[in-house]
């Protein structure tokens, strides 16, 4: 069902009220039969779009309400969450930052409801990755983080004017070599990166853009 506009050409034109056969609604503008402009689509399952499309897919800016609870409100490109953006996590959580190809990919800010311990630094496709800084209550670590974990170089600061410098070192997995290896057999889990402490200094300016500078 639809009532609006329609063009010389007998397509949805202008503004315009649509009901879809999969039960979802359309209210907001159209272009030449796709929808166009500002519009609010809601879903049967209970979510609501509302903000720009560009023939038929959300582009520009826009809201988009998911059935859980969660929330993301920013740039669209091609039906994907691109740009720049705010998502409100079911449980509280939040991140604010650059986006790609419907990931946390750039600079960006993600603050932990629980604990309320933030992580500012880069994303790589979902995932931390690149110099950051993990800021909880009293204190903070400063480094380089890969695939969600710190790796090497980095700093812990504590409020009360001190430093601890030292590095993530990735454990090796040893083998147990001894029992015959069994088909079935799990694959290790990855071990957690173990803090190494090199030295307690007072307040320093190092950073892990730093290493960057020094590297050919």
């Amino acid at each position: 069902e639809y009532e609006g506009g329609r063009n010389s050409e007998g397509q949805r034109h202008g503004f315009g009220k649509a009901q879809l056969p999969n039960g979802d609604t359309y209210e907001g503008e159209y272009d030449c039969g796709l929808r166009s402009g500002h519009g609010t689509y809601r879903f049967k399952n209970g979510a609501i779009y509302t903000g720009d499309y560009l023939q038929n897919k959300k582009h520009g800016k826009g809201v988009f309400f998911y059935p859980d609870g969660s929330k993301y409100a920013g740039d669209w490109v091609h039906d994907q969450r691109q740009g720049y953006g705010e998502y409100l996590y079911a449980n509280g959580d939040t991140y604010t930052g650059e986006w790609a190809n419907n990931k946390r990919h750039g600079q960006g800010t993600y603050v932990y409801k629980d604990t309320g311990s933030k992580y500012v630094g880069c994303w790589v496709n979902g995932i931390q990755d690149g110099p950051a800084e993990l800021i909880h209550l009293n204190h903070r670590f400063k480094g380089r983080f890969l695939n969600g974990k710190p790796l090497g170089r980095g700093k812990f600061i504590f409020d009360i004017g001190c430093e601890q410098h030292g590095e993530y070192i990735q454990p090796v997995q040893v083998r147990e070599t001894e029992k015959e290896e069994e088909e079935d057999e799990e694959p290790p889990l990855p071990l957690e990166p173990i803090w190494k402490v090199s030295e307690i200094t007072k307040l320093t300016p190092w950073s892990p853009h730093d290493e960057e500078l020094l590297d050919p």
